[in-house]
């Protein structure tokens, strides 16, 4: 079974990264920053943790408003590093554990979190700042990470009991993954900061180390505070700490506090602190349980015959084909499509069955493969195809066969009205 071997608390303020890319972690106004990281270096280092479950906050880079969630679960097996406007950081990509991701949503949902999950997204300074001061990473990164990003930006947004009680159900689920692996549970996020209005540039020192004390041993009461304490206390911007609240509820009741410092070179309180678990094991084994409970709504749906729940596994798994297919939406990629298909195959990098399936327009084939039915829809709709000719293919009968079982003889599809339309001709 996996186990939470303790948690880190780090901020993750630019300002860290920026001395890591310019070599200046022996100057003055840096240094005191890489002291207080190296006894979380030299932890991680002993501890050799095989997963880093990493919570952070987007800084409006590869989240914005358009779809703005509270908790967003990465279930890559890959992430780049972002664009924040003066292209990329000079450092590797990491490693997500995809399986166990999935393992963690389905159980927070499962423990009744509504979480989103996220793909293909390059993560920013919330999460390679801090990491590349923390871990080596010129020959690769030594850990994966399993990335929950929380909206903190735009309100509302989480409470801090709602964080706690996301972390305790975190632990549930990490320790009822099956595989033997050894977790650390990181929170980041700046302590006291303001970075907006007339405010700009308070700090809190005091409260700062008020908080990391009741974080430590008494987090219920942190729980209690609204999101304009936390900003009366510490800043807006550093209400962000709430995140931290995340790792907590994720360890033991009672922990070892094996490091802790802060310092404020300029904008933002930057702490750290390790804080080592201390779980006792439980004579009855609870994780199959805890597994069950995670399956529980999704029990007995495999007798159903032909019926292929679009799950987590499947999302990854289809997430290239599927991506494809959505590009469909888009006027110009329509019409590169139907005007050469092969070239937008090779441009797609879609792998050579994929493009079997769609060549073939296999359409039973591509819900197997792990194709949503929505974008078979779409891709009906630009083909020519309507829905009813798909929904028979599903079944194996030819449209005629498939009428005969319906009240009402029709067909439609999603594509706009043309004049020139003529639903009954479209092609099998």
């Amino acid at each position: 079974m996996a186990r939470i071997v303790g948690g880190l608390a780090v901020s993750h303020t630019p300002t860290i990264g920026f001395a890591v890319d310019h070599e200046k972690q022996e100057e003055d106004a840096w240094a005191p920053i890489f002291e207080s990281f190296a006894p979380m270096t030299q932890w991680l280092q002993d501890k050799r943790p095989d997963v880093l479950f990493y919570i952070f906050n987007d800084h409006v880079t590869s989240f914005f408003f358009d779809h703005y969630s509270a908790f967003v679960l990465g279930i890559d097996d890959h992430y780049e590093v972002a664009d924040e406007g003066g292209g990329p950081r000079d450092l590797p990509g990491i490693g997500g554990h995809a399986a166990l991701s999935r393992h963690i949503g389905e159980s927070l949902m499962a423990d009744e979190f509504d979480m989103s999950f996220f793909q293909d997204k390059p993560l920013d300074h919330g999460l390679f700042s801090p990491m590349s001061a923390l871990l080596p990473f010129e020959d690769g990164w030594p850990v994966d990470v399993v990335p929950l990003q929380v909206g903190v930006l735009q309100f509302p947004i989480p409470s801090a009991a709602r964080c706690y009680k996301l972390g305790q159900a975190l632990r549930r689920a990490i320790e009822s993954y099956p595989d033997g692996l050894d977790v650390a549970i990181v929170a980041t996020g700046g302590v006291s900061h303001q970075v907006h209005g007339e405010r700009a540039g308070f700090n809190n020192p005091e409260w700062d180390a008020q908080f990391l004390d009741l974080l430590v041993n008494d987090p219920q009461q942190l729980t209690q505070m609204t999101q304009a304490e936390f900003a009366t206390l510490g800043g807006l911007e550093g209400s962000e700490v709430i995140t931290y609240l995340i790792m907590r509820g994720a360890l033991s009741h009672t922990v070892i506090k094996r490091h802790q410092d802060y310092y404020l070179p300029s904008m933002t309180g930057i702490a750290t602190l390790i804080l080592e678990n201390q779980a006792q094991p439980n004579p009855i084994d609870l994780s199959e349980r805890y597994r069950q409970h995670s399956r529980h709504q999704l029990a007995g749906i495999e007798a159903l015959e032909g019926t292929y729940p679009f799950t987590l596994e499947r999302s990854r798994k289809g997430y290239r084909i599927n991506r494809f297919l959505h590009r469909l939406i888009e006027p110009d990629w329509r019409e590169r499509f139907l005007a050469d298909p092969e070239a937008l195959f090779e441009e797609a990098a879609l792998s050579e069955e994929e493009r079997r399936l769609i060549r073939e327009r296999d359409w039973r084939g591509m819900i197997h493969y792990g194709v949503i039915f929505f974008l078979l829809e779409k891709l009906g709709a630009v083909i020519g195809t309507s829905n009813l000719h798909i929904y028979a293919a599903m079944r194996g009968e030819s449209l005629e066969e498939f009428q005969k079982t319906r009240n009402q003889q029709v067909t439609y599809s999603v594509a706009r009205r043309r004049d020139t339309d003529d639903a009954s001709s479209a092609e099998t």
